[in-house]
């Protein structure tokens, strides 16, 4: 009699001996090529195989078999049986043992492995039914090579993950077993506003660039008439307009300052003279057709880019404060002031890098540093900008992960119900089943 019980989402088949209640947290499981399969070993192979049907043992198999030992009706089983890869056992089986029906998705780990053992990290139980939930594993394990792997069995990572600069982290994601979410990929759509970590972060750092900008400013920022004169407002531009330029505009415009901006997509425009600012654009038909369907900024000709730079280095020579915020996804951000324009700046002018960490918008901005020219021009380089407001960083990025778990987690029985047919789910996967799925890193993958 085979029993049941569920193990997931999804239901797995065990023999009877060790269920979901037996399996206690810290618990390892050895495997080893060419070691005796027991009884006991069924859960183990159901959980890790992710197999639904149950493993028996078949000493027909075994007789027609050339390893004289009993085996499993699975092929990752029987590579750690016989030490062989997966793929060799399911030629094997296909052609001496007449299996038909093969299916195996993220193996464990394949026959060139020479140890390896599988530790129980997790055991969370249903709350309608306690004798059913998920088991979290993680297997360790030496190759005949030399090399250390590591891979977890229904793990979920959420984070901000950097996947356009971490590749080969991305990579590894996958080699590890791990279903990757990267918050930074989150669609513009209505639905996922709430999710959106890239709002919720520019927004703050956006307002801290003008707090920092003002800091290593030295003068005031409104216009002040006094008996003793007057001080004229600090002249603040501010290079992209999106979630953290329109912060900075605003915050600029709060303190007092005569705020002007530029973008290249022509929806910016209304945007940035609603906030009372002046808009500063070459605004031709290429600057028209400036924007992607998810609401970024395209990459722009040659020839765009040396008119509105000829524009931006008329207008910067003029300006106090320059706030870039600049950024375009999956490459570096693009150079809009040269060293040149820097040079053309009065003395004690500012210029604050919001995209200094993926290469800066200014030529001379260095990551976690503050240069001073030998004009006298600062140019702030902080990075993790966001985090420099941390309490507000993080309630907001919680309240971001708390909403994309509202939408994969099931109520009932809190354990994870991803629908993988969702447009937020399809936007943010990046690796799943031990393989790189999101078509923006697949490609590049291959290439």
């Amino acid at each position: 009699m085979v029993g049941t019980r569920e193990i997931g989402p999804q239901r797995y088949r065990a023999a009877p001996g060790r269920y979901f209640e037996d399996f206690t947290v810290g618990d390892v499981y050895e495997h080893r090529p060419g070691r005796t399969i027991t009884e006991t070993d069924n859960a183990w192979f159901t959980l890790l195989t992710m197999n639904t049907h149950p493993l028996h043992f078949d000493q027909e198999y075994a007789a027609k078999s050339e390893f004289g030992r009993p085996l499993v009706n699975s092929a990752l089983t029987l590579s750690i049986v016989t030490g062989m890869s997966v793929a060799d056992v399911s030629q094997h089986a296909i052609a001496n043992l007449g299996w038909t029906d093969i299916k195996l998705t993220a193996p464990v780990f394949n026959g060139d492995t020479i140890y390896a053992e599988t530790e129980v990290l997790e055991k969370r139980a249903s709350r309608s039914r306690p004798t059913q939930g998920v088991v979290s594993v993680l297997t360790r394990g030496l190759k005949a090579d030399g090399t250390e792997f590591m891979r977890f069995q229904r793990a979920v990572l959420v984070a901000m993950l950097q996947p356009y600069q971490q590749r080969e982290q991305v990579k590894g994601y996958a080699a590890a077993g791990v279903t990757a979410f990267a918050m930074e990929l989150m669609p513009r759509i209505t639905r996922a506003q709430s999710m959106d970590v890239l709002s919720s972060q520019s927004n703050l750092a956006g307002y801290k660039a003008v707090l920092d900008g003002a800091q290593h400013f030295g003068r005031a920022f409104p216009m002040m008439m006094t008996a003793a004169g007057t001080i004229p407002p600090a002249k603040v531009f501010v290079m992209g307009a999106g979630v953290a330029g329109l912060q900075a505009i605003a915050t600029a415009k709060r303190l007092g300052a005569m705020v002007s901006a530029t973008d290249v997509r022509p929806a910016a425009k209304e945007q940035v003279k609603s906030l009372a600012a002046a808009f500063i654009a070459v605004e031709d038909d290429e600057f028209k057709a400036a924007e992607t369907a998810g609401g970024y900024a395209k990459e722009m000709s040659a020839d765009y880019k040396a008119k509105q730079a000829a524009l931006v280095a008329e207008h910067i020579a003029k300006q106090d404060i320059v706030i870039t915020t600049a950024l375009i996804p999956g490459r570096a951000a693009p150079k809009l002031i040269t060293a040149k324009m820097v040079e053309s700046m009065k003395p004690g002018s500012i210029i604050v890098d919001l995209a200094v960490e993926s290469g800066g918008n200014c030529e001379l901005s260095k990551p976690g540093e503050i240069v001073t020219t030998a004009g006298g021009v600062s140019i702030i380089g902080h990075i993790n900008v966001a985090s420099r407001l941390a309490t507000d960083a993080s309630a907001l990025y919680a309240k971001n992960l708390l909403n994309l778990l509202t939408l994969v987690i099931d109520k009932e029985t809190a354990s994870l119900a991803i629908n993988w047919d969702d447009d937020i789910v399809k936007s943010i996967t990046l690796t799943r089943d031990g393989a790189v799925i999101h078509p923006n890193f697949v490609k590049a993958q291959a290439a």
